[in-house]
């Protein structure tokens, strides 16, 4: 009882299929129970995430192999999350995604559900306990990148400009080192200002409109979260030309990347970012390591890389949605991850047709 009223509160059930249909494959067909258990849902990257995770149960070949639950921990609210895992752990599911509130502050829940035998996979904000497996991106790597085509475009001398995003956490840390490992080696480079977006759009616009009137002139920027809001920023306050950006994945930014810009204003950039579907790389994780298909190891996949001359219209950038709205929710090319649809980001509704999930 106790279970069912926390899952009543905080988490949301995602049935694979009615239960005359799992009985009538029940003989050929094992349905693995996987919880999702979120920290918080207080940014549009969050929201994304849980969309296409639900929308990915409800399609083939998941929708048969699979079903799915959603907990979420408040505001980052770590002791919510732990009880929330003790009840998943009681409960008997056989697997465990984890956005963590904490990267030590539920280590004894994961080690109680690896003794238990439960799969553990976490992501995005990772746990570290030893026995839990990891999905996700490298953040020093997403630092270098972002750098580096700033130095290439710049030809390695110019004025710019570091947002960055929340301070102390891993993320926030590690894209900077990599950033200023770029730039250090590059002396041309003077970074003539630092300051946190928050990883929020309304934030970054901000703090830039504030850095502004105090700055030289600025050659190019880095943004580690709100792109679309700097750039609003100085649209707002007309300045020309437009630095080149290196940004994270928001529809608002990756607009004025398209060949006609946005409202006759045009950047040069480069746009990569956390993939919200590091839920759906997690649930394929754990599920072949649930079927025996997949080693119990950890995967670091690649960003999604968008620039001028690959930004695609109803793709890769979106017309009809928010500014702030992740566009790298779904991944493009030949060795593309995940490869999901619009409306799955925007409502959790399935999509027409099947489900591919690419990992290592």
């Amino acid at each position: 009882m106790a279970l069912l009223a926390s899952a009543l509160v905080a988490g949301i059930a995602i049935t694979a299929a009615s239960a005359s249909s799992h009985q009538a494959r029940a003989s050929t067909t094992k349905v693995f129970r996987i919880a999702l258990a979120n920290s918080f849902v207080g940014n549009t990257w969050r929201l994304e995430m849980e969309n296409i995770f639900k929308a990915g149960c409800q399609m083939p070949p998941y929708n048969k192999e699979i079903s799915c639950s959603v907990y979420n921990a408040g505001d980052n609210d770590v002791a919510t999350q732990q009880q929330q895992l003790s009840d998943l752990i009681s409960s008997g599911v056989n697997a465990i995604i984890i956005d963590a509130a904490s990267p030590t502050g539920l280590n004894a829940e994961v080690a109680q559900a690896c003794a238990r035998g439960i799969v553990v996979v976490s992501f995005d904000s990772v746990v570290t306990a030893p026995c839990g497996q990891t999905v996700n991106t490298n953040q020093l790597e997403f630092g270098e990148l972002g750098a580096q085509f700033l130095v290439n475009k710049l030809h390695g001398k110019g004025n710019v400009v570091m947002v960055t995003g929340v301070p102390g956490t891993f993320g926030d840390t590690q894209r900077n080192l990599g950033v200023m490992k770029v730039f250090k080696a590059n002396p041309g480079i003077h970074v003539v200002s630092k300051y946190s977006g928050m990883w929020d759009s309304a934030t970054a616009e901000s703090a830039t409109a504030a850095a502004l009137p105090s700055l030289p002139k600025i050659n190019g920027i880095w943004v580690s979260g709100g792109t679309d809001g700097v750039i609003k920023a100085l649209v707002d306050a007309h300045y020309s030309p437009l630095p080149v950006v290196a940004g994270e994945g928001e529809n608002g930014f990756r607009q004025y990347l398209l060949p006609g810009g946005y409202k006759g204003k045009s950047v040069v950039g480069q746009s990569l970012g956390q993939p919200p579907f590091l839920s759906l790389a997690s649930m394929q994780l754990a599920l072949e390591i649930l079927q025996g298909k997949h080693a119990k190891s950890s995967v670091v996949l690649p960003f999604p890389i968008v620039n001028n001359q690959t930004v695609k219209l109803g793709q890769t950038v979106f017309n009809n949605v928010p500014s702030s709205f992740f566009d790298d929710f779904t991944d493009s090319g030949p060795k593309a991850t995940v490869v999901i649809c619009l409306k799955a980001a925007l409502t959790g509704k399935p999509c027409p047709g099947s489900l591919n999930i690419r990992i290592p």
